[in-house]
C-alpha cells in the first residue's frame, strides 16, 4: 500500500508533476495518494526530496 507521510511531506508537488494519476495536492498543501497502483508511483517515490512516499 502506498501512502504519503504528511509529517514529512513539504508540499513541493514533485510527485504530482511526475505522477498526476497517482497523487494530488490536498487542501492542506500536502500530497495525497489518488491511485497507489498507477504505473508512475515508483518514479514519484524516488523523486520525493524528503522520502515522504512509503
Amino acid at each position: 500500500m502506498v501512502k504519503v507521510n504528511e509529517n514529512l511531506c513539504i508540499g513541493c508537488g514533485a510527485c504530482v508533476s511526475i505522477c498526476p494519476a497517482g497523487f494530488e495536492m490536498g487542501s492542506n498543501g500536502k500530497s495525497h495518494v489518488k491511485d497507489g497502483n498507477a504505473d508512475c508511483v515508483e518514479a514519484a517515490k524516488k523523486a520525493c526530496p524528503v522520502s515522504a512516499i512509503q
